[in-house]
């Protein structure tokens, strides 16, 4: 099986680095963040994160994902 480099959008790095997820897997568009203990707090940060530093990207969650604890990140939605 041929090794693919993962490459991460600029924004979802700045995003990552103030965010400081414990866990979480990268998807083609975007991070899942999992394992989260407050599910709304983390989303909510997030978003505000999001619309404080400008990033291009938006908050995805579904009744599934909060099952688990987890939401999505993802890039170029706008």
């Amino acid at each position: 099986m041929p090794k693919t480099d993962i490459h991460i959008n600029t924004d979802l790095q700045k995003f990552i680095q103030k965010f400081e997820p414990n866990k979480f897997k990268v998807l083609a568009r975007g991070i899942e963040i999992r394992g989260t203990g407050d599910l709304h707090r983390s989303i909510t940060f997030a978003k505000e994160l999001i619309e404080r530093l400008k990033l291009n990207l938006t908050v995805h969650h579904s009744a599934e994902m909060a099952s688990y604890g987890g939401f999505e990140v993802l890039h170029g939605l706008h």
